[in-house]
């Protein structure tokens, strides 16, 4: 559901839309029904950046709120395959491209059994955000299917991925539109595409997906980027507070890509990340995880995150349970959408977190977005916070493009370098508005105008 638009938040001087913003909200949601997901992520939009439509009317013109608000295309298509008993399954297959105004559509794929055309819309919207704050020339958008690889062979996923391929083949390219991985897609995943995808087409367009193998052009430092940067950014956020990550304790929700290496860079910032998640339940130890054996656990093994009590019998798992209830320092919520409600919001409060950064998109409900807000405590919004990911991807594509393959160190470098700028520009310009320190208004304002320049120069199209 969405925020009520209608009135005021406390402490928040862009939630209340002015007249065309609702009319425009409305009409969104009329011709989009029963997709909440998008709903709530475009009235997050309209609502951060009342204050620089406020400040400047031109930013409506030309209709460029609406066509912001509508996607460029969606592409929706069947995926038949086989099981290894020789059965026959149907899945759901889309990609939505929402703005190429900056650059060919850019944007994950996601493979899990909730997703449908609202869930990637929603992620294609804020894409265009995120991807404007990197500065690095790539539109927005994103794809996937309700399949889910989750108990599948590799020889089912790759059956799976090439029949899903042999369609979207047709949409995309290294100046269209380059897909990368997201929940349920990971390096296996990326690899039977691209296969496919080189099949299909006769070219090894290298730069047509991302997130691959180092061996097949892919990017070192790729699988830790999302995670890294996200840190990057709340040590950033915390340092402009005084504050160091360097002694704290860390909650992270989920253990997947994403969780795992932004649970390696606090380790390597000082923090001791306490509990993580997966969709059974969460994992506590208040002397610490042992990431070894968790990537063991959950990567080598693709066990439940259960299983990490054989190895470490003095940690506790607590089944059907989210981990907001421990107490800690930070937390990053990097599991999926609208995991973390009011109630889990308010626990981390009372129990005195400092910094939040969302590694998944959208993770907090708006609700819990403001008990954050009006806590005082540093918020870094998901469209800032996570934007690593795709940079690196962008900057996998400069490889590609060039035939170049840099260091991890080099990659890690260029990584910490824009997430940091990120963040200035997400400070700065919530301070140019009269929001200082408020990410989510800086972030949503900076890459909007960003976007709407770009659409502008472009004419109406």
């Amino acid at each position: 559901m969405v925020n009520d638009t209608t009135s005021p938040a406390k402490g928040n001087p862009a939630m209340t839309l002015d007249a065309a913003s609702s009319a425009l909200l409305a009409d969104v949601m009329r011709r989009n029904p029963a997709e909440d997901e998008f709903h709530q992520a475009v009235s997050e939009v309209l609502e951060a950046i009342q204050p620089a439509l406020r400040r400047d009317p031109g930013l409506r013109d030309a209709a460029l709120l609406e066509r912001l608000c509508e996607p460029e295309r969606q592409v929706l298509f069947r995926v038949v395959w086989t099981d290894d008993e020789g059965r026959a399954h149907v899945n759901r297959g889309f990609r939505v491209g929402f703005s190429s105004a900056l650059g060919p559509y850019k944007g994950g794929l996601r493979f899990h059994r909730s997703v449908r055309l609202g869930t990637v819309k929603f992620l294609a919207f804020e894409q265009v955000f995120k991807n404007a704050l990197t500065g690095l020339g790539i539109g927005a958008g994103k794809g996937g299917s309700d399949f889910d690889p989750a108990g599948r062979s590799d020889a089912e996923v790759m059956r799976f991925c090439q029949a899903f391929m042999t369609e979207l083949h047709r949409h995309i390219g290294p100046r269209t539109d380059v897909p990368a991985g997201d929940i349920g897609v990971g390096g296996r995943e990326i690899g039977y595409l691209f296969g496919q995808y080189k099949r299909l087409t006769n070219r090894f367009d290298a730069g047509a997906i991302t997130g691959k193998d180092p061996l097949i052009g892919g990017s070192l430092a790729r699988p830790e980027a999302t995670g890294y940067g996200t840190v990057y950014f709340l040590d950033a956020a915390l340092t402009t507070r005084g504050e160091r990550l360097d002694g704290r304790t860390a909650v992270v929700s989920g253990s997947g890509n994403v969780a795992f290496h932004a649970m390696a860079k606090l380790r390597e910032l000082g923090a001791t990340t306490v509990a993580c998640s997966d969709s059974g339940g969460y994992l506590h130890d208040p002397a610490g995880l042992d990431l070894d054996v968790l990537h063991e656990v959950k990567t080598v093994q693709r066990q439940r995150l259960s299983a990490y009590l054989e190895h470490v019998p003095s940690a506790r798992f607590f089944p059907g349970e989210t981990p907001w209830e421990v107490p800690c320092d930070v937390a990053v919520p990097s599991a999926t959408q609208n995991e973390l409600d009011e109630p889990a919001a308010i626990s981390l409060v009372k129990n005195g977190v400092l910094g939040m950064a969302e590694g998944a998109n959208m993770p907090c409900t708006p609700a819990a977005v403001q008990v954050f807000r009006e806590a005082g405590v540093v918020f870094a919004p998901g469209k800032a916070a996570n934007a690593g990911g795709v940079a690196t991807s962008a900057l996998e594509m400069q490889q590609n493009a060039s035939r170049e393959r840099w260091t991890f160190e080099e990659t890690d470098r260029r990584l910490k370098a824009t997430m940091t700028a990120i963040h200035a520009q997400c400070l700065a310009t919530a301070d140019e508005h009269g929001a200082p320190g408020d990410y989510v208004t800086g972030a949503n304002i900076a890459g909007f105008r960003t976007a709407a320049a770009a659409m502008s120069t472009l004419g109406l199209i």
